[in-house]
């Protein structure tokens, strides 16, 4: 029965530390296991991962492509379908989506056409897709540009 006196961990599952420098008995005494001279010898030596050697490293010998594009607008981005949660406030900013939790960040707003709508909503947002648009009017609804 497995209880907590008779606990044990796996086969090979602990290591003892290795302590170099600690006497030619040990087996990694005088150089620590580290060899002769060189680099790697040295306290603080060694090359840091991405090193080749002075060989043209890959970042540099690999072709760029593209550019990032520094004026790019971000949308947050609201379904139709998720529009309900805010039944019964008129008109639908926004201001409103963030205090349902419908958007993050007060950013611009594009209201995508995924999902029914059953009630007719007056809709303010930055952008929307033909098919939300559609979808609110077909409801009664308005889709307001902001």
């Amino acid at each position: 029965m497995l209880q907590l006196s008779n606990l044990k961990g796996p086969v090979g599952g602990r290591k003892n530390r290795k302590r170099v420098g600690r006497g030619i008995g040990s087996g990694t005494g005088k150089t620590s296991g580290k060899g002769q001279k060189g680099q790697n010898s040295r306290s603080g030596g060694g090359v840091r991962p991405w090193f080749e050697g002075g060989q043209m490293p890959l970042h540099r010998r690999l072709p760029k492509r593209g550019f990032t594009n520094i004026f790019k607008k971000y949308y947050e981005i609201v379904n139709v379908e998720q529009l309900s949660r805010c039944a019964g406030v008129d008109p639908i900013t926004p201001e409103v989506m963030k205090e349902k939790g419908l958007i993050k960040k007060l950013d611009a707003v594009k209201i995508l056409g995924v999902g029914e709508l059953k009630e007719s909503l007056s809709v303010h947002a930055h952008k929307f897709s033909k098919s939300a648009q559609t979808k609110i009017e077909k409801s009664g609804g308005k889709a307001v540009n902001l």
